[in-house]
């Protein structure tokens, strides 16, 4: 069984990003960057309940973010929380050729909250009726099919947990979720017992941001901050005091500048509101990283323009002597399989 308290990362990449943070009573899943299939398929090969999910989190708009979100979140009929910019900007990225007045946007707030309680009274109505169609097959019959999990087809599966206005809505309007939640950067709210102090990060997104969780009943806090061109004053103060952190460490500056990317791509990456490189990391590390961490997790790493020595080479050689069996362990998260748990 797995610690309460941890954190897994399922995808960290060009390609994809996914984290799990979890608590005694929380399960958050930290962006929805691979299909939904894939990130069923990865929770179940660390041993995460797909069911037990609380809610996602959505730290910007990119696809390597946000490809599987809205799938998976209908599936587990479980609610999404954006910053309001960050949710427009998935909206229009979704439904490009769109356009609405805010009065037509307002109507279409509306009409989604009222297909939301819809939806959400057929599920009831429809959990009732299985109660009592169950209970009448065992006053038959004696006994459930035990294995008749194992004859659903899970493509079928996912569609029939829909109830038919749901699936209506979805073909009308793809960006339809089961529930949406604001939170603003700079204003910590809570997800069942986990605080969760958003920060801003220096991106080329609408309303990109950082995370730091603290699980109240361990008093443990993780970090999540990749996608940032640099290390601004308000993410070293974000990150002081963390026991797990999530660090971006993407590109090594010889093999981007020597890379196959095109230059405007290199020109972006580089930016301040690109890309941290593993040089940039390392000074973060060296100069302004307090040490306390149990655990620190190299991710988003390039496939073109790094290698995981040198990321590792370059963090080892920032934290030094600091290093211990119980203490500012480094590891690097992959793109194509999911992280070990990271359990405190």
């Amino acid at each position: 069984m797995l610690n309460p308290v941890r954190m897994t990362v399922l995808a960290s990449g060009s390609k994809g990003n996914s984290t799990v943070i979890a608590s005694a009573r929380t399960r958050i899943l930290v962006d929805a960057g691979l299909s939904c299939r894939e990130l069923l398929k990865r929770m179940a090969a660390v041993g995460e309940d797909p069911a037990a999910l609380t809610a996602i989190l959505i730290t910007h708009e990119h696809q390597d973010h946000v490809a599987g979100l809205a799938v998976l979140a209908r599936r587990l009929n479980i609610p999404v929380f954006f910053t309001e910019p960050t949710h427009r900007a998935w909206v229009r990225m979704l439904t490009p050729r769109t356009t609405m007045t805010y009065a037509k946007w307002l109507d279409h707030v509306q009409a989604e909250k009222e297909a939301r309680a819809q939806a959400a009274a057929m599920a009831v109505a429809a959990e009732v009726s299985a109660v009592l169609t169950q209970d009448a097959s065992v006053e038959i019959s004696g006994e459930a099919d035990p294995d008749f999990a194992l004859h659903v087809d899970p493509d079928a599966a996912e569609e029939s947990c829909e109830p038919e206005e749901t699936r209506a809505a979805v073909k009308a309007n793809p960006t339809f979720l089961p529930a949406v939640e604001y939170f603003q950067a700079g204003q910590t709210f809570c997800i069942g017992d986990i605080d969760i102090n958003p920060f801003t990060i220096p991106h080329d997104a609408a309303d990109p941001c950082g995370f730091v969780f603290h699980a109240r009943s361990e008093t443990i806090r993780m970090a999540v901050a990749t996608d940032l061109g640099y290390v601004p004053p308000n993410v070293k103060q974000a990150l002081k005091g963390v026991d797990v952190l999530l660090l971006e460490s993407n590109h090594d500056l010889e093999m981007l500048k020597d890379g196959p990317y095109p230059w405007s791509v290199k020109q972006r990456v580089l930016s301040r509101v690109g890309h941290l490189s593993n040089h940039a990391a390392a000074e973060f590390l060296l100069r302004d990283y307090d040490g306390g961490a149990h655990t620190i997790v190299l991710g988003h790493l390039s496939e073109s323009n790094n290698l995981p020595e040198l990321a590792k080479l370059a963090a080892e050689q920032a934290i030094g002597n600091r290093m211990t069996l119980l203490g500012n362990r480094i590891v690097l998260a992959a793109q194509h399989e999911p992280l070990e748990p990271i359990c405190l």
